[in-house]
């Protein structure tokens, strides 16, 4: 494939990157976002980086300080807390909707994402964090696959971001809870293989639950 040089394609690129850095932790929470640094260690003009971080400030991922710069945004329980309700909030109703909806198509998307998944929860569970980005990357498009039936495009970008936040906090404490998220996980598969919403519902709640209990019993966020 050529390489694209436009400024868009750039700009585009490193903000993903940063996004990237961010949800994963590499720029921890309350670090100053210095744009002399950023501009050498992104490879990025000062006025693109100056776009960028406005963009995540608008998504909340950075806090834009007036004439004294930017910093990532800093985690507390409370904000923990109410991602994980408004991530709740906007699963269970979009899973609502795929099950009515989804169809063979949607089952073998499904299908694929969770073996995946359980793929790079066996590695984690053996030890192995060095994968960590990779098994959050593939819990996303699990949940994602989920809901990816539910007929609404705003719906699936809210819930993706709200997402991304949620990820956040626990890539940040490293939160893997071993065997029994991977149990939910086998659990959600099965109940929207039988478009069972309750069940599915009620798994959710303990698996979103389960996840914030593990990561605050883990020690005070950053």
């Amino acid at each position: 494939m050529p390489q694209e040089t436009s400024t868009e394609t750039i700009a585009e690129s490193s903000y993903r990157r940063i996004r990237a850095d961010i949800l994963f932790g590499r720029l921890p929470p309350g670090q100053k976002l210095k744009l002399d640094n950023l501009k050498t260690a992104y490879d990025t003009s000062i006025s693109t980086l100056r776009e960028i971080l406005n963009r995540l400030s608008s998504e909340g991922l950075v806090v834009a300080e007036g004439q004294r710069g930017f910093e990532v945004s800093p985690m507390s329980v409370a904000d923990l807390k109410e991602i994980a309700e408004l991530r709740l909030l906007l699963e269970t109703h979009a899973l609502e909707q795929s099950f009515a909806r989804g169809e063979m198509e949607w089952e073998a998307r499904l299908v694929s994402a969770h073996y995946k998944l359980a793929r790079m929860e066996q590695a984690m569970a053996s030890g192995d964090t060095s994968h960590a980005e990779e098994w959050k990357r593939y819990d996303w498009e699990f949940h994602q696959a989920l809901i990816s039936a539910c007929g609404s495009k705003l719906l699936m970008e809210a819930h993706a971001a709200v997402f991304d936040k949620y990820l956040r906090y626990q890539m940040v404490a490293l939160s893997y809870r071993g065997a029994v998220a991977a149990q939910e996980h086998q659990h959600l598969l099965d109940a929207a293989l039988k478009r069972d919403g309750e069940t599915a519902k009620m798994i959710l709640v303990a698996h979103i639950q389960g996840g914030v209990e593990h990561a605050l019993a883990k020690g005070p966020l950053p």
